[in-house]
């Protein structure tokens, strides 16, 4: 049997296009998405729409459920806390390890260093980087198990942050104190200190994002940055 392997690259190019698209709101939460949407979207056969949407709910950017139409996440405020407690869980436990042992932590420098650029030049729009450091410190544990399983969080921690409308409320000042705090920890050994300072990151985040998704903050979310603190100290 000739196996053709041309469809499978055409369903990588529609899934990551459409990601793109959701990311972008160009398609909006909650929005239906049938084959044949994709079919006339993309100029592609029936078959090869209903693969890209099998992978796309797998990505979890499309819900469908009981067979019903497909459509575009939506996240609210139960999600956004499902979403970061599932990363602190699994970051904390990272950390710890990584604390351990000596990895190289030049990506993420690099990630921390571009948010620290963009606030230098009044941009509060940091997802990307912010996510490439968190993305990098997985990678450092060199495990394509954790690293494939951190891949989809952070893709559904985009989700959320694309339905805020360009609304960012996580202060980069903070985000890069933080950072380079958590990296000084793990280089000096302290696994459980930089689990801690994740805690109050992330936990900061989760409830800020929950409240400007229609929820109400918890207390995290007013909590002062003991790393900012610290760096505001006299020497």
């Amino acid at each position: 049997m000739v196996r053709n392997i041309s469809v499978t690259s055409v369903v990588d190019a529609v899934v990551e296009d459409f990601k793109a698209l959701v990311l972008a709101r160009e398609v909006s939460p909650g929005a239906s998405v049938t084959e044949n949407d994709l079919a006339q979207r993309y100029d592609i056969a029936r078959a090869t729409a209903k693969a890209a949407i099998e992978r796309l709910v797998n990505d979890k950017v499309l819900n469908r459920r009981n067979h019903k139409t497909a459509r575009v996440v939506s996240l609210g405020p139960a999600d956004v806390r499902d979403i970061y407690n599932a990363r602190l869980c699994l970051e904390s436990e990272v950390l710890r390890r990584l604390a351990r042992s000596q990895g190289d932590w030049s990506e993420c420098r690099q990630a921390n260093a571009e948010i620290r650029a963009l606030w230098a030049e009044g941009v509060w729009d940091i997802t990307l980087p912010d996510l490439r450091f968190h993305t990098s410190l997985v990678a450092a544990s060199n495990s394509s198990r954790l690293t494939s399983i951190y891949a989809s969080l952070a893709c559904e921690v985009r989700l959320c942050l694309s339905q805020l409308q360009g609304a960012q409320r996580l202060s980069p000042e903070i985000i890069v104190a933080e950072h380079a705090k958590l990296l000084d920890l793990v280089e000096s050994g302290d696994g459980e200190g930089a689990a801690r300072l994740l805690d109050e990151h992330l936990s900061r985040a989760r409830e800020l994002l929950a409240g400007s998704l229609g929820g109400v903050s918890g207390p995290e979310a007013f909590m002062p940055s003991s790393a900012l603190a610290e760096l505001s100290q006299p020497a």
